[in-house]
């Protein structure tokens, strides 16, 4: 008995070794060697070399002279993406929509686009459409004390389609605009 016993745990101790630790390992390692920056989660470093996000991962951005995301059901936290499992019907997701909308300050002559106020499924889609992007310019660009040329322009120029001539809308990477936008005027004293 203490004989199988041993044996069981032996077996189910190799099998992880190699289908966990040897696996995990050996597509980490081609990972590193094909492609680093993937490999690494796309991260983005400051200046001073310290990481400020990465271009896979939305953060809430809130103040006004930066670029919104998309709502997250989960808060933009990384370790547990995820929706919120509401009905469509829920008043807690109407009531979000509608301060969301207020806070934009959508009207019926200037509506908010879709993505602006519903999260995406996993609630950390680093992107907002070109659209969506450029229905903030002249938030940030007022806050910014920049002509709004200037920031549409810097819009467009990050601009890009994901799936190539596959996909004729262009999107934005939220991160990646708002160093951009940093680049504009002088950062802002305290962090986004």
């Amino acid at each position: 008995m203490m004989q199988s016993l041993m044996a069981s745990v032996r077996v189910a101790l190799g099998t992880m070794a190699v289908c966990v630790v040897g696996y995990a390992g050996l597509v980490l390692g081609i990972a590193q060697l094909l492609t680093p920056q993937s490999a690494d989660g796309h991260l983005i470093t400051g200046a001073d070399g310290s990481v400020v996000g990465s271009r896979q991962i939305a953060q809430a951005f809130t103040r006004p002279e930066y670029l919104w995301p998309r709502p997250s059901a989960v808060g933009y936290n990384g370790a547990g993406a995820g929706g919120s499992n509401k009905s469509p019907t829920s008043s807690d997701l109407t009531d979000r929509a509608l301060e969301i909308i207020a806070q934009y300050g959508a009207t019926s002559e200037r509506p908010l686009p879709p993505e602006l106020v519903a999260a995406s499924g996993g609630g950390l889609d680093p992107h907002v459409s070109e659209r969506a992007a450029l229905y903030q310019a002249g938030r940030i660009a007022g806050a910014r004390a920049v002509p709004v040329s200037r920031v549409e322009a810097l819009i467009q120029e990050h601009a890009f389609a994901p799936g190539g001539m596959l996909t004729p809308d262009r999107v934005v990477n939220v991160l990646d605009l708002n160093l951009a936008l940093d680049g504009l005027s002088p950062p802002p004293a305290s962090s986004p």
